[in-house]
């Protein structure tokens, strides 16, 4: 399968042109799925500490016309998350979108921080605590968005249920680019499983870009930088396959 990860900003200016490359390349490199960063195309409303309805009420209304823009990519396969209201309760939830127009609504993000720049916990209720294997045609794979990459339990049960990669949508600063990276190697090396990521991006550096494609041993097959925004890679599940069998998963 043809995965594509990638960085994108939010802002108008700068995002119309971007998402303009974006499906230029998708086209071009024919990509099978496309991974988006955290809250692709919407306000990161998580800076502010205070809880605002007309900004939440605007979020959802931005995540809604994002996922009207998502054909654009000509993937048969999308998968990002946005804010949604279930019940009164508001979650930022996973969605995987087929070619065929279907949107299926994934896990929604459960560890979720509270702290300076990231106040996560006065804007969303925590969401689905189990983290469960999805499809996307013949690829098995589970979704760990953002700070959920330290969800390192989750990894274990992936490798059991023959999960095929871990999707992590971001939203993580510059200046913590190893860690993140860190992390995406070791849910590869733990679960066999590729590991795929995309992030957002600013001027500021609050949000610092790198998307990355990992291999199920924990080789870095690919990341995003500046310069080049997207990449494209194609993944063999069986090599998934293999190294669920191999050390350190055997050892389990």
């Amino acid at each position: 399968m043809r995965v594509t990860v990638c960085e994108l900003p939010h802002e108008r200016a700068a995002l119309g042109a971007a998402w303009k490359a974006l499906c230029e390349h998708t086209v071009r490199e024919r990509s099978e799925l496309v991974l988006l960063p955290e809250f692709a195309m919407v306000e990161p409303v998580w800076e502010s500490e205070e809880f605002d309805q007309t900004r939440w009420s605007a979020a959802e209304s931005a995540g809604e016309c994002a996922l009207v823009r998502v054909p654009e990519l000509r993937a048969e396969y999308v998968v990002g998350t946005r804010p949604v209201t279930t019940q009164g309760r508001r979650f930022n939830q996973g969605y995987l979108k087929s070619a065929t127009d279907r949107m299926v609504p994934l896990r929604a993000k459960y560890f979720i921080p509270n702290q300076p720049g990231g106040w996560e916990a006065r804007w969303f209720e925590r969401g689905d605590s189990e983290f469960p294997a999805y499809r996307a045609g013949a690829l098995r794979f589970g979704l760990n968005i953002c700070t959920e990459l330290w969800a390192l339990e989750s990894y274990a049960a992936y490798a059991k249920c023959g999960v095929q990669a871990i999707l992590a949508p971001r939203a993580t600063a510059a200046g913590t680019t190893f860690k993140w990276l860190s992390a995406g190697v070791v849910a590869a090396v733990r679960s066999g499983a590729f590991s795929l990521s995309s992030n957002r991006v600013d001027e500021s550096g609050a949000y610092g870009g790198v998307g990355w494609v990992i291999g199920p041993d924990g080789e870095i097959l690919a990341t995003t930088t500046r310069d080049a925004p997207f990449v494209t890679v194609e993944i063999d599940f069986r090599l998934s396959e293999e190294a669920r069998r191999s050390y350190p998963r055997n050892v389990f």
